[in-house]
């Protein structure tokens, strides 16, 4: 199945400064940032289409507020002037943004999704992808996510989270791997 990775675009979602800020809590996958640096180098070096989102926060308290300096990208995932950034206000990277017309436009029918935050941007952007048709992959170790206390005030650790949006993701809305198996793919 990781054969459909070749000819693949990467979509790197949300790797920005603002995640770092204390507000978010504690976080899983601290080498997630690396996983994607090793991930954006590959699809470069195999020549894949790279695109970049940026999530630009509505919320006048989120570090990811354009004219805040969480909104930009890391360094370690920043995009190469070749590599279009597409800015997005909701948690689907294919909602208020042309990344389905440029992904149809240039033939491509597989995606492979790394970034943050596991269960929310990430999982929202991978479901969409899969029902629009597109055959994804999951990066597991290029992901991460944070603690989350959920309606009944019990703290679900961020590990947690991250198997279980994989386990969710897996088979039905794409294929989860880790950075080394789809770096071997391409």
């Amino acid at each position: 199945m990781l054969e459909r990775v070749r000819g693949a675009a990467l979509i790197v979602i949300d790797v920005q400064d603002g995640f770092d800020d204390p507000v978010w809590g504690r976080r899983n996958n601290p080498g997630a940032e690396a996983c994607i640096a090793r991930l954006l180098a590959g699809g470069r070096a195999a020549r894949l289409p790279g695109f970049h989102i940026q999530h630009m926060s509505t919320s006048p308290a989120s570090p990811l507020r354009p004219g805040q300096p969480g909104n930009a990208i890391k360094h370690i995932a920043a995009p190469l002037p070749n590599e279009p950034v597409l800015r997005k206000t909701v948690n689907s990277a294919f909602i208020g943004t042309d990344l389905e017309a440029r992904l149809r436009a240039a033939h491509i029918d597989a995606v492979v999704i790394a970034g943050l935050t596991t269960n929310h941007c990430v999982e929202t952007t991978t479901r969409m992808a899969g029902n629009l048709g597109f055959h994804a992959f999951i990066v597991s170790d290029a992901t991460a996510t944070f603690d989350r206390t959920g309606p009944d005030g019990v703290l679900i650790p961020a590990e947690t989270l991250q198997a279980v949006t994989m386990a969710n993701l897996h088979d039905e809305f794409a294929q989860v791997a880790d950075t080394e198996a789809l770096l071997q793919a391409l």
